[in-house]
């Protein structure tokens, strides 16, 4: 059974709150569609008093108490040890190389942190495909995300301005223009803006608030037809930030 000690602890909870806490964390994968109706009726008590428990956690709500608790909770159900942390681990090294952790901080307080507005996320050709992927694992974090590539986005991003909180870009060559376009009008609406680019000098590491730098074997290679790490080190640049991230909700708990 999971430990809650670290998400009660300071709360002042009564009994029953301790036991809606663990209830909800032995079926975190049920209490989303549950909802609070149900919940309360399992544990014999009312939906207010689950909604008060939330409030009581620090959270904004039934469902955001949810988002925050189910990394918290897949965390702990994982070996403490396995071929990902090896991996994550070896990988640290480079990715340090060329950015350091206060990048990463200053990524998980514009971008994770961020409750009420979306993170749009933009690319194209192939780096769409990383794109949808930290688009979907932004989604299991419950954050509000929008995805788009190519020509087609420009009216999502245009029309969605105003409750955009962070445009984060992905191009290999660091010179995409249609990603130059989006950073520019980002600029003039105050948005913070994250770029994932290779790792030499270009217009949009230039351009945007936080830039990774992300190892390319094969600058010249636009059509990305050559063997390259780039894309496979992009993806595990994510799950480094996220690992960072889930480490540091943890702390707080």
């Amino acid at each position: 059974m999971i430990d809650i000690s670290k998400i009660i602890q300071g709360k002042n909870l009564s009994e029953l709150e301790v036991q809606l806490v663990q209830y909800i964390v032995v079926n975190i994968d049920q209490v989303l569609q549950m909802g609070v109706r149900r919940i309360a009726k399992e544990n014999f008590t009312s939906p207010a008093t689950v909604i008060r428990l939330s409030k009581k956690l620090g959270y904004a709500g039934f469902v955001d108490m949810y988002y925050q608790l189910l990394p918290l909770v897949k965390k702990a159900d994982l070996p403490q040890s396995g071929m990902m942390e090896d991996y994550l681990e070896i990988s640290e090294k480079d990715f340090l190389n060329h950015n350091s952790l206060e990048d990463i901080q200053t990524f998980i307080n514009n971008v994770l942190n961020l409750r009420q507005r979306y993170i749009f996320i933009y690319a194209t050709g192939f780096s769409s495909i990383a794109a949808e992927y930290l688009y979907k694992k932004l989604l299991v974090l419950g954050r509000k995300t929008i995805v788009a590539s190519g020509s087609d986005s420009i009216g999502v991003f245009e029309n969605n301005l105003e409750d955009i909180g962070a445009l984060v870009v992905i191009s290999k060559s660091g010179e995409t223009q249609l990603i130059l376009d989006k950073l520019q009008a980002a600029k003039e609406h105050n948005i913070f803006t994250v770029s994932f680019t290779k790792e030499t000098e270009n217009r949009i590491a230039a351009l945007s608030n936080l830039n990774f730098k992300i190892t390319d074997h094969n600058k010249l290679d636009d059509r990305n037809m050559l063997p390259n790490s780039f894309f496979p080190s992009l993806l595990l640049m994510f799950e480094f930030i996220v690992k960072m991230y889930l480490d540091t909700i943890s702390n707080k708990n």
